[in-house]
């Protein structure tokens, strides 16, 4: 079972990339955030026709998750517990299963902060704590499970270019990465890093400064395992390439592969 997760920065710009990359990579469940579009402006049609299930947590001209899965979407929720005043579109779970196995698939675009001195970092650091205490309890089940997303986390010097273009910048200070941390700590795996401790893997360039030209990339799109689902951790890779294609997302594809037969 192939599991991406993709910032695509408008579904509605980038849909021809989206039917392109799926017709390349076939993954089985797709995380997508930043659709910047509501439930009944999501061209959910487009994915059916290729074979995929769609489910949306919509919100008009920013932010937005959704789900897309070759196997149904069971028991779909939407936004994180731990605060009834968010009325931002960040998060979507659902649980797909397969001759026995069930992988709960939480989806997520955890808020950027910048700039730091206002209230979008705060806001930021409670968004990490309450997925923090929902992930304690999804580990308590003893299940397999995987958040995956945009996190805007850079979680160690190695997932940038150039760490130090990014000390002030809410997705490096130190209370970022801690939290980060103190996420990863409760039992999460990194499937990237699981896989591989190569330097310059990197799944956003911005638009600015020529950073894709330059390769000055950051690490901030992550799929986090469960033990349950780290046992089955096949593979992980990021599509770098996508980047390269005609007005593209300044985030690409990245991916893990489980050993569940979907």
């Amino acid at each position: 079972m192939r599991i991406a997760t993709w910032n695509v920065n408008s579904i509605r710009q980038r849909l021809d990339h989206a039917v392109r990359w799926l017709g390349e990579a076939a993954p089985d469940v797709v995380c997508l955030q930043e659709i910047k579009c509501q439930d009944e402006a999501f061209p959910r049609e487009a994915f059916e026709a290729l074979g995929y299930n769609v489910a949306v947590h919509g919100q008009k001209g920013f932010n937005g998750v959704a789900l897309l899965s070759k196997l149904p979407l069971e028991d779909v929720t939407t936004g994180l517990p731990g605060d009834d005043l968010d009325v931002q579109s960040r998060f979507i779970e659902a649980v797909v299963s397969v001759k026995g196995a069930a992988v709960r698939i939480c989806c997520l675009y955890l808020p950027n902060g910048n700039p730091p001195d206002t209230e979008k970092y705060p806001y930021k650091l409670g968004f990490m704590a309450r997925l923090r205490a929902l992930a304690a309890r999804r580990l308590a089940l003893e299940e397999a499970f995987v958040l995956a997303g945009d996190f805007n986390v850079i979680p160690t010097a190695i997932d940038a270019a150039d760490p130090a273009a990014w000390v002030n910048d809410a997705l490096y200070l130190p209370a970022t990465r801690a939290a980060f941390r103190d996420l990863v700590h409760l039992g999460l795996t990194d499937a990237v890093r699981a896989t591989s401790d190569a330097e310059r893997l990197f799944s956003f360039w911005d638009y600015q400064a020529g950073a894709w030209q330059r390769d000055l990339g950051i690490r901030i799109d992550h799929l986090l395992l469960s033990p349950q689902a780290a046992d089955r951790l096949i593979a992980a890779g990021i599509d770098k390439h996508v980047r390269s294609w005609e007005k593209p997302s300044d985030h690409v594809p990245v991916w893990a592969d489980l050993a569940i037969a979907a």
